[in-house]
């Protein structure tokens, strides 16, 4: 008897330990996986995300993608209909299910609530168009919470219906499963007026000893991750000190390089200490991953571009890819006129400014003069417009633009290969990238955590902070924080203050 009630109790525990987690679709989309991540819960999916997701499946965006591969999940869970009216177990424990709202009819072309529920009341009172996904969505969370085990907590990264769930009476989530705590992301996020970069305090013989050798040996309780770069500084004179690299096991090294140096083209010396953290970590040749952190004008694309085109001329790599994040949702370079690179042009224009600036020489009264004679007799002969200095480039196949819709399935051998505005990647589509890159390539990813406008991510949760935190402390992989700009005064407080 006493043994009947102690499984009684129990199985009640467990019972009211089960949560009914709503998926909105902007979940999906973020994480196709997610229905799985929800351990011993029961999560359920309301019809209207699977309409939200049947019009996304058509796109060959990365939306796209994953609206397709959440299509083929749920088919491979939901073989019957009765799966999906009674759900179905999942490995780890927990159970999905589909939800219909059965108060929620179309009668005579409009959606009505047929409930009078307290909830379903609040529903109709602040959100009475039900013809918009979202409306229809919080009231089948509200319809869970009237007639499910409490608690129902809706999961959406959706700002705005979040907001609108809490006015509800509603709990809500967002989706924390890939979220990154990383303290380098408020440090280069707010405005910063010097540079904050780890320090290590040594005797100051030590710290000469290292000047002098190039090498040191440190044994410390608590040292950096491995490929870290930090300064060695004179604990005696804490304002002095030498930046280096923790190689690993406690030794450290001297940055090897600090100037990019284009064949035909101009030279570029590091204007900070960030700047030489960076342009060392691009030309290790053992470093194959390449995260940044930087805001608006600290050099990003500018010294990745121009370390990527040095290496490339001097036969290190084949070829040299850039792409950048498309933001705009709906369309992708499918629907712009013209070849892949003319439609990624307006997307890519910051990596032809830097290559532009990169292969042309410095401009002299003489060659000014030049130019200009040169320009006037090519205009009375042709009305041609001259090549840009990376056409040659882009003709010969050393210098390619990519899009981030036709990486997939591609493999990536012996190239150099920068992502740009990296921070609107999906923690998936980061993935996808990195899976790419074939022996002998690099890639770069580059961001600023400031500037996120893609609706399924934001500072703690988007593919260069998840890519940066799952694989820091790899032998492959080095990050640098960017914290001083260097486009022009002007530019540098309108980033801090504006």
């Amino acid at each position: 008897m006493q043994t009947c009630l102690r499984l009684i109790i129990l199985v009640s525990k467990k019972i009211h330990r089960i949560k009914q987690y709503v998926l909105d679709t902007n979940i999906l989309i973020h994480d196709p996986q997610s229905v799985f991540q929800f351990k011993e819960h029961v999560v359920w999916i309301p019809v209207e995300v699977l309409e939200e997701l049947d019009r996304f499946k058509a796109e060959s965006t990365t939306r796209g993608a994953h609206a397709r591969e959440v299509h083929r999940h749920l088919s491979a869970i939901f073989k019957t209909t009765k799966d999906m009216q009674n759900g179905v177990l999942l490995a780890n424990g927990g159970k999905i299910r589909v939800a219909i709202n059965r108060h929620i009819r179309f009668i005579n072309e409009n959606w009505v609530l047929t409930a009078d529920s307290p909830r379903f009341q609040l529903v109709k009172t602040l959100f009475p168009d039900l013809a918009t996904p979202d409306n229809r969505i919080l009231a089948t969370a509200a319809y869970i919470a009237d007639n499910e085990i409490p608690p129902t907590i809706l999961v959406s990264k959706d700002l705005n219906m979040q907001l609108k769930a809490k006015a509800l009476g509603l709990e809500v989530e967002d989706y924390r499963t890939d979220r990154v705590e990383d303290s380098d992301i408020t440090r280069t996020v707010h405005p910063a007026h010097h540079e904050e970069y780890d320090t290590l305090a040594l005797p100051a013989h030590r710290v000469q000893a290292f000047a002098s050798q190039g090498e040191l040996l440190i044994s410390k309780d608590r040292l950096p991750e491995l490929n870290k770069y930090t300064l060695l500084v004179n604990q005696d004179d804490p304002t002095h000190g030498l930046p280096a690299q923790h190689t690993g096991g406690g030794r450290f090294r001297k940055l090897r390089h600090d100037c990019i140096t284009i064949r035909g083209g101009r030279v570029f010396k590091a204007a900070n200490l960030g700047q030489r953290f960076l342009l060392d970590a691009l030309f290790d040749p053992e470093l194959t991953l390449v995260t940044v952190y930087g805001k608006a004008g600290t050099g990003k694309t500018l010294l990745s571009v121009g370390a990527a085109l040095q290496q490339v001329q001097q036969g290190v790599y084949d070829k040299l890819l850039i792409t950048r994040v498309i933001m705009p949702t709906g369309k992708d370079i499918g629907y712009l006129p013209g070849g892949k690179e003319e439609k990624m042009q307006p997307w890519v224009q910051p990596a032809y400014d830097a290559l532009d600036l990169l292969l042309s020489k410095p401009k002299t009264p003489e060659l000014f003069d030049r130019q200009r004679q040169s320009q006037r007799k090519q205009t009375s002969e042709s009305p041609l417009k001259p090549l840009p200095p990376y056409a040659l480039l882009l003709q010969n196949g050393t210098l390619e633009i990519e899009a981030m819709a036709h990486i997939r399935g591609r493999s990536i051998p012996n190239s150099i290969f920068i992502v740009d505005e990296a921070q609107q990647l999906t923690p998936h589509e980061a993935k996808t990238l990195v899976t790419r890159m074939g022996k002998g390539s690099k890639l770069i990813l580059i961001g600023d955590l400031a500037q996120i406008d893609n609706p399924y991510v934001d500072a703690h949760t988007n593919g260069l902070v998840y890519t940066r935190s799952r694989l820091a402390g790899q032998p492959f992989m080095a990050h640098v924080n960017l914290f001083k700009g260097e486009r022009s005064p002007m530019a540098e407080m309108a980033a801090n203050l504006l």
